[in-house]
C-alpha cells in the first residue's frame, strides 16, 4: 500500500523489530539535528513498555521499517502521549491517522469524553511541525536540553542538610523520594499523580535506572528534595542525566536545587562521565531554567511540545 501500488504492509511491531527502528529513527534525528537522539536501549525500553497489540503500529517495505507510530495514555488521565516516524508521505498519513484515532479510543478506556494529544517536536522539525499544525496541534511548552562539562565538579553543603544515598533496598529512601516528587511537582505541565508502585514501576522499567542515583536532602530530618540520575546518556555522550530534580514549595529558595545538582555533577565525575545533561520547562513555575544556568549548564537542543484534542 503506498501512492501507486501495494509495496507496503502495516502490522504491530515486536520486540525483535528494535534494531530496525532504531535505524529508522536515528536517520530522522540525524537530518534533523545532526546526531541520533535515542539509542537502541530507548527504542527497546519504549517498545517494552507499550501494549503492542493495541498502541502501535510499522510500516514495513519487505525487512525495510519504513514508519512507526504509536500512542501512549498517561495513567487513567485523559493525556495521550503519541509519536510518528516516517519519511514516506502515505506511510505518515496513514500512521498520524492510526495513532489519533487510537489516542481517542485510550481516553475513552479511561472514561474521558476526549483525548488530550501530546506529540514532542524537535524545533528544527520542520515537516513533523507542519504535519501536527495540519492536525490541529498547536505548541504548548518548550523543553531544553542542558548540559554541562566536567572539571573538577564539587559537591556542596548546606547547614542543617543531609543528603541520603539510594539503592534498591533502600526502601525508605525511595518511599521520601517519591513523596518529595509527587508533592512538588503538582502544578508541573502534564504531570499526572502516581502510586509508589507505579512510580518505582515505571522508574524500573527503564534499562538505564539506577536506584543508586536516587538522592534525597533532608532538613533537620525533614524530606525536602530529591534527585533521581539515570544512565540514559551513557551509550552515546558518556553524560549522566539527571531524570528528575524537585524541591517542595515550602524548602523552596534555600539552595537544595543547587545542592542536589552539586552532589549529582560530582558523583557523575566520579563515574567517569564527561558531563551531565537534564531537561527543564521552560514554562515551568519555578525558576528552573535560570537555576541551571547559574550552576554553569547551557541549553543545547530544545524539543517542543504540541498538543490537541481528540
Amino acid at each position: 500500500m503506498n501512492d501507486n501500488d501495494t509495496a507496503f504492509e502495516v502490522r504491530r511491531p515486536e520486540l525483535g523489530d528494535a534494531p530496525a527502528i532504531h535505524a529508522l529513527v536515528a536517520a530522522h534525528d540525524i537530518e534533523v539535528t545532526g546526531k541520533p537522539d535515542w539509542t537502541l536501549a530507548d527504542i527497546a525500553d519504549t517498545l517494552a513498555e507499550l501494549d503492542l497489540a493495541r498502541d502501535s503500529w510499522v510500516v514495513v517495505n519487505g525487512s525495510h521499517v519504513a514508519g512507526w507510530g504509536h500512542a501512549r495514555r498517561k495513567g487513567g488521565s485523559a493525556d495521550v502521549e503519541i509519536d510518528v516516524q516516517t519519511a514516506h508521505p502515505w506511510a505518515a498519513k496513514w500512521l498520524w491517522d492510526a495513532v489519533l484515532d487510537r489516542a481517542g479510543r485510550l481516553a475513552r478506556e479511561a472514561g474521558h469524553p476526549a483525548a488530550r494529544v501530546e506529540i514532542s517536536l524537535y524545533a528544527e522539525d520542520a515537516v513533523m511541525r507542519a504535519a501536527a499544525g495540519e492536525r490541529g496541534f498547536a505548541p504548548a511548552t518548550s523543553f531544553h536540553r542542558m548540559r554541562i562539562d566536567h572539571d573538577g565538579a564539587r559537591p556542596l553543603f548546606l547547614p542543617g542538610v543531609t543528603v541520603e544515598q539510594g539503592s534498591p533496598d533502600a526502601g525508605q529512601v525511595m518511599t521520601a523520594a517519591h513523596a518529595v516528587h509527587q508533592e512538588a511537582f503538582a502544578e508541573h505541565f502534564g504531570f499526572q499523580p502516581q502510586t509508589f508502585d507505579a512510580w518505582a514501576d515505571q522508574m524500573e522499567a527503564s534499562s538505564a535506572n539506577d536506584w543508586h542515583q536516587l538522592m534525597v536532602a533532608r532538613v533537620h530530618g525533614e524530606p525536602a528534595a530529591m534527585l533521581l540520575g539515570t544512565n540514559h546518556f551513557v551509550e552515546d555522550e558518556n553524560c549522566g542525566y539527571v531524570r528528575t530534580l524537585a524541591v517542595r514549595p515550602a524548602f523552596r529558595g534555600r539552595g537544595l536545587g543547587r545542592l542536589m545538582l552539586s552532589r549529582a555533577f560530582a558523583a557523575d565525575e566520579a563515574r567517569g562521565r564527561v558531563g551531565t545533561i537534564l531537561h527543564v520547562d521552560s514554562n515551568n513555575t519555578t525558576p528552573a531554567l535560570g537555576l541551571y544556568l547559574s550552576a554553569g549548564m547551557r541549553p543545547v537542543l530544545v524539543i517542543d511540545v504540541w498538543r490537541t484534542t481528540v
